[in-house]
């Protein structure tokens, strides 16, 4: 089992796409996480973490569509399952 963190700016106001993101990832892999947290941050932070390591982080990477962080995270909780049509190009 699995943990996920979604690390959000709160002076940007980000916490509704943080949790959107949350919803997003924790109905895909309802059976392979076992938590996902919303950790308040500050100075433009969105980071997305599994199991402590950074997947995504928007000063590097940009804003995450939601199918991005998802392949990534399935990468690391469920190596080789599909997404269906989030797999499509």
């Amino acid at each position: 089992m699995h943990r996920v963190g979604i690390e959000y700016c709160t002076q940007c106001r980000w916490l509704p796409r943080a949790a959107w993101l949350a919803q997003e990832l924790l109905t895909t892999f309802e059976a392979e996480l076992v938590e996902l947290s919303l950790v308040p941050g500050k100075g433009g932070v969105f980071v997305v973490r599994v199991d402590g390591e950074v997947v995504w982080d928007r000063k590097r990477d940009g804003f995450p569509e939601p199918t991005a962080v998802k392949r990534l995270v399935r990468n690391r909780v469920a190596p080789g399952r599909t997404l269906g049509h989030s797999d499509r190009p």
